[in-house]
């Protein structure tokens, strides 16, 4: 039989190999974060006609002569570069800007995507559309994150609650007039009150009331009454002030609330007339609360919104890295797999390293480049009607040998 038949079978069985990629990239022009396959091909053995010839004093060189049998595919490979970003506003949408992979748990094997469009399961567990656990570390109940611990399947239940912190200490800011009236001289003196909710350990608030009366002047000093929401009173104390209003001496002890001491920083109050601009600024107490909603920061940290006003870290989406993208191997449901030329994953938060950071409410769209993919049809298709005509032509020659007999 004649070589090119073969040559030509070869060369029907690679574009149609092409073809079958190109058909695969335009199939997924709008997967998230799909990859485009690109198609390599390469000849085959070559028949050896002539050996090469070395120069010799009375003759020159001849080079090999060589009869190629044929093409075939030498690989397909992946386009990892990144797809364009796409705005969805949705809160479980995540994307990798640069280089990295999400980490997820199917079946209990570790596998990878580029895909973010993530759901919660009915258990609250953070999941792919294929029901694989979305992977990373869980915050402890101060909201702390261990990175370099075990990953874990990454839960957002709606149970999860903030622990209540009981107040230590409440804070006062700004300035007491210098400059008001006296019990002294006057029947209703300068006075004052503020107020701020304080917490007891388990989340039980109180309301705390501390008055200021103005009781002299040049220097000023005032007069403290603390008391709880019901007039209960818990303490005094006095806070005086330089001429120059600045604070001179405080004696505010500490008093005591829902069984939990309390301490009073009254530090960064001034003394100047014709202000009055003290408030109780902050207390570092907080009630329980319940997790309402979540945010995503780049590094992947899953800061959660909870029902008592504060906003905690819940957890951490693991990204991963390989030396060799171009060596993962798709597992299908738009997951890979690592391989022995991928390299080992380096697991770790995004931004760090070689990892991208992640964007929150977007989605990586599919890097395929519809022009490049119909041109790569057409490519594929004349490179199998040029195989095609190989098998013909050599058909017709086989033809007119059989006729030689008649």
């Amino acid at each position: 039989m004649l070589r090119s038949l073969f040559s030509g079978i070869s060369s029907l069985r690679s574009h149609q190999t092409m073809l079958d990629v190109t058909g695969n990239n335009i199939a997924n022009a709008n997967t998230t974060g799909f990859k485009a396959g690109r198609t390599q091909f390469e000849d085959t053995l070559s028949q050896m006609v002539n050996q090469p010839g070395a120069p010799q004093a009375g003759a020159g060189g001849t080079n090999p002569a060589q009869v190629g049998l044929g093409v075939r595919v030498a690989n397909v490979t992946n386009d990892f570069t990144s797809g364009a970003p796409q705005q969805t506003g949705r809160g479980l949408d995540m994307m990798i800007n640069g280089s990295g992979f999400f980490v997820v748990n199917s079946g209990g094997e570790q596998l990878y995507t580029r895909a973010g469009a993530f759901n919660l399961d009915g258990l609250g567990r953070l999941v792919t559309g294929s029901g694989a656990f979305v992977m990373g570390w869980a915050a402890d109940a101060d909201g702390n994150i261990n990175a370099n611990g075990p990953l874990t399947n990454l839960a957002l239940p709606i149970t999860t609650t903030m622990g209540a912190q009981a107040t230590g200490t409440v804070t006062f800011d700004g300035n007491l007039p210098a400059d008001g009236d006296v019990a002294d001289v006057s029947d209703e003196p300068t006075s004052l009150l503020r107020s701020i909710e304080v917490y007891a350990a388990d989340g039980t608030p109180t309301t705390l009331d501390v008055r200021f009366t103005l009781a002299a002047t040049e220097p000023a000093q005032w007069d403290v009454a603390i008391s709880d929401g019901d007039g209960t009173e818990l303490g005094t104390g006095t806070i005086s002030f330089d001429t120059d209003g600045r604070l001179g001496d405080v004696d505010v002890d500490p008093v005591t609330v829902g069984g939990e001491q309390i301490s009073l920083d009254m530090g960064a109050l001034t003394g100047f007339a014709g202000l009055t601009t003290i408030e109780a600024a902050d207390q570092d107490g907080q009630g329980a609360g319940v997790l309402q909603s979540f945010a995503m920061t780049s590094d992947g940290t899953l800061m959660g919104s909870f029902s008592n006003g504060l906003r905690q870290a819940v957890g951490q989406v693991a990204v991963s890295s390989f030396g060799n993208d171009a060596g993962l191997e798709k597992a299908g449901g738009s997951l890979l797999r690592a391989t022995v030329n991928s390299g080992a994953p380096q697991v770790g938060p995004a931004g760090d390293g070689a990892r991208g950071t992640i964007t929150g409410g977007a989605l990586e769209m599919s890097n395929v480049d519809l022009s490049q993919e119909f041109t790569n049809l057409i490519i594929a298709q004349r490179g199998f009607q040029a195989g095609s005509r190989i098998i013909t032509t050599s058909d017709e020659l086989l033809q007119e040998l059989v006729n030689l007999k008649r």
